[in-house]
């Protein structure tokens, strides 16, 4: 990319976060410290790799994604919203009772959402049922699946990894998002998930390890993963959890809490001076 478009992204990105922090304050609950380190993976996928149309959500030969990770859907709503999915203030009413935007996605209600998700592991089995139904078209679209890093302790992942490497599934990319930390703690000491990389490469995956939060490195890996043939992508994407709220970033208790009215006047105040230099 030239340095225009990555310009582009770190501003999209930078409002992806600001909206995030918007919602979550809003719905005094949610997730913010996941939704901050995603949020640049989740950025690029609907501002540079993905083929969607906000005026045509449900064409038929769209790429899919899959928020696997379904908790962190305040950074996938805020990327919706910004791409003209639907209005940016509908994410002041996150969470609340008879609003369209749920805590976890809703296919049914939310334009832009592929597949509802939010209980853990999930979500990468529907992701391989649409690779499949590509397949089985002969369509040309792709999917992509985000995972946590703590979700990859499910079962599931790893029957929907194997089932995804039976079928040959080169139409799918998996993108782990680990940034470390889950609910109860440090990933490592929960249920150890290393070596994740040949884990994925045992299942039958083309494996690629790049930094989650650099937008030239999620650029080469997902160029890569289009020229993969005959087997599955998974991208392990090092990230930080709350990435851009300076007291938020790598703090486990970040994890499901929104902020007070005094932290969320820093979180907005430390994104909108990050945003301001890069409109300099």
């Amino acid at each position: 990319m030239n340095s225009q478009e990555l310009l582009e992204l770190k501003k999209a990105a930078c409002n992806v976060r600001l909206w995030t922090i918007e919602g979550v304050y809003n719905a005094k609950s949610g997730h913010p410290g996941g939704s901050l380190s995603a949020a640049d993976i989740i950025t690029y996928l609907y501002f540079k790799e993905m083929n969607v149309d906000p005026k045509n959500p449900k064409d038929p030969g769209r790429d899919r994604f899959v928020l696997s990770k379904g908790h962190c859907c305040p950074a996938l709503y805020a990327a919706l919203a910004l791409k003209g999915f639907f209005p940016t203030e509908e994410i002041k009413s996150l969470r609340h009772i008879g609003a369209m935007l749920q805590g976890h996605p809703d296919m049914k209600h939310t334009p832009g959402v592929d597949m509802s998700s939010g209980s853990l592991g999930q979500g990468v089995s529907a992701a391989c049922g649409m690779a499949l139904a590509g397949k089985y078209d002969g369509a040309d679209y792709r999917v992509y699946a985000l995972l946590g890093d703590g979700e990859c302790e499910e079962g599931q992942v790893w029957e929907a990894a194997m089932f995804a490497s039976h079928n040959k599934l080169d139409n799918l990319c998996i993108i782990v998002d680990l940034n470390g930390l889950q609910i109860d703690g440090h990933v490592n000491d929960v249920a150890g998930l290393e070596p994740l990389d040949t884990k994925f490469e045992a299942f039958g995956f083309e494996v690629i390890k790049i930094d989650g939060n650099d937008f030239e490195q999620i650029e080469s890996a997902l160029e890569k993963a289009k020229t993969v043939k005959g087997k599955p992508t998974a991208i392990i994407a090092a990230t930080i959890k709350g990435k851009g709220v300076s007291y938020m970033e790598n703090q486990v208790g970040w994890h499901g809490k929104a902020p007070n009215t005094e932290e969320y006047e820093q979180a907005m105040a430390e994104l909108r001076a990050q945003l301001k230099a890069l409109e300099a």
